[in-house]
């Protein structure tokens, strides 16, 4: 509950922030169209067509409900103590940051504005990577945030070693992804590759470091 107090705020603040784009797609009904795309393909390609209401309140309202679980998820988790406030609110802030993108990108793209939604996409998801990244190696044992395996769990140096690793991947990868966002290198098969790297290469690596510790016990 202590976490709950310090941050009652900023989660009123931050469900506000996340329903804007509902209050501007109301301001906006009248010029948007019946039908808006609200997902694209690589080269601002739209793919995915819905209607304006589930555009102007389905979309928000979606964020808000998985905010709201985000929110309780973190800050009432009986293992949420270790949890630094900075990363708690890094996490709630995630549902709100999409919520606006996603607005801006879908009402821009339907009133003609020229939007790029994979440069949008690419720096959003880079610059989420970056930041997690810096806070991974700062981040305390808990059953909530981080690398939660077996071996980071049931051993403090084995959950440094791994969040400190994860952190020089992740930073990394997410210039990358920053970068790609403007120069467009990366091809399909690299982003999977990139995503295997930030997510299995800790995971072994906590694996083996686990073994070398048993190996150090006999």
């Amino acid at each position: 509950m202590e976490n709950w107090k310090k941050n009652k705020l900023y989660f009123i603040i931050t469900s506000i922030i996340v329903i804007l784009p509902m209050i501007a797609g109301i301001l906006l009904w009248e010029q948007l169209p019946d039908r808006v795309a609200t997902h694209f393909g690589r080269d601002n390609i739209p793919n995915g067509w819905s209607s304006k209401g589930f555009a102007v309140f389905g979309l928000p309202l979606f964020c808000l409900a998985v905010h709201v679980i985000c929110t309780v998820a973190t800050l009432f988790s009986t293992e949420q103590k270790n949890l630094s406030n900075r990363i708690i609110r890094i996490i709630l802030f995630i549902c709100p940051a999409v919520s606006l993108i996603c607005g801006f990108s879908i009402y821009g793209y339907a009133l003609s504005y020229p939007i790029n939604m994979e440069v949008l996409t690419g720096l959003f998801v880079g610059i989420i990577f970056v930041v997690i990244g810096n806070y991974l190696p700062k981040c305390r044992q808990n059953y909530v945030v981080g690398i939660k395996i077996p071996w980071t769990l049931s051993d403090k140096e084995n959950w440094n070693h791994t969040h400190r690793l994860a952190g020089w991947i992740w930073v990394p990868c997410g210039i990358i992804f920053i970068l790609n966002a403007f120069l467009h290198l990366l091809s399909s098969w690299m982003y999977f590759v990139l995503f295997a790297v930030m997510i299995f290469v800790p995971v072994i690596y906590s694996f083996v470091y686990f073994l070398k510790q048993k190996k150090e016990e006999r």
